[in-house]
């Protein structure tokens, strides 16, 4: 269930990174689709408390840089390490294919950090990207680094939607493809969610942190490559072991 206050402010914020530049009030409802008033109260209340100003006089507003400095503040308490960065920078260059880094966000995981592949037709992938966490390889990664009971209540909130023919529908589904993955050595998804995508994933060791990093791109380049990905993001771990644990401070 969406919050609709939170969320047009989130809208309002994608917007802006589209247009990259000032709006009016009129702009902003027509383009937005939302009523002039509840524009206007929206826009009040963001520009008084600093967040949205007005960069020339009648002008329209535009986001300032209050909001920069809060993500700033956010993202240093709980920084990636630059091992990490410096990994998925790799492992991009050596297989050519986007790369990621998932975390849990409920029953989703959501990329919070993306290298896209320079090939025309890839895996378009933003920071904030959505996947649900049973059904994608990207997630299960991380639903592996969960104990069978904290995976269990997890699952009593998904709903089992069905994206595709290899969709897992049922617990018990997840869970053999999790003994399936361990067995493979690296989890897999062929279309689960994405159709004609192949993911390859692992667990990402980052102190407590349950994280993973997928190697994901197209059935036709990548789906007779799998476990070469999967070597080769192995490796990449290996070489960084030591650095993704010393670099990394966690929250007081």
């Amino acid at each position: 269930m969406q919050v609709k206050q939170a969320a047009n402010v989130l809208e309002l914020l994608e917007f802006f990174a589209r247009r990259q530049r000032p709006a009016t009030l009129a702009e902003l409802s027509d383009e937005l689709g939302w009523p002039r008033s509840s524009t206007f109260n929206l826009i009040g209340t963001l520009a008084e408390k600093g967040y949205l100003y007005e960069p020339r006089a009648r002008g329209g507003y535009y986001p300032s840089p209050r909001w920069l400095a809060m993500a700033q503040a956010v993202s240093k308490a709980e920084p990636l390490p630059e091992a990490a960065l410096q990994l998925v920078a790799e492992i991009a260059e050596e297989t050519g294919e986007t790369t990621a880094i998932g975390a849990p966000a409920s029953t989703h995981a959501i990329f919070i950090h993306v290298v896209e592949s320079k090939a025309p037709i890839r895996y378009f992938a933003r920071v904030g990207h959505r996947l649900p966490i049973h059904a994608s390889s990207t997630g299960r990664a991380i639903l592996a680094q969960y104990a069978p009971a904290e995976r269990q209540a997890l699952y009593r909130k998904l709903s089992f939607e069905r994206y595709s023919a290899t969709t897992p529908m049922s617990i018990e589904a997840v869970e053999a493809e999790i003994r399936r993955s361990a067995a493979r050595g690296y989890h897999f998804s062929n279309g689960d969610f994405s159709p004609d995508l192949v993911g390859v994933a692992f667990p990402l060791p980052v102190h407590h942190r349950r994280l993973s990093i997928v190697v994901a791109g197209p059935q036709f380049r990548c789906l007779d490559k799998t476990a070469v990905i999967a070597e080769t993001i192995r490796l990449a771990i290996a070489r960084f072991a030591g650095d993704l644990s010393a670099d990394h401070e966690p929250i007081a």
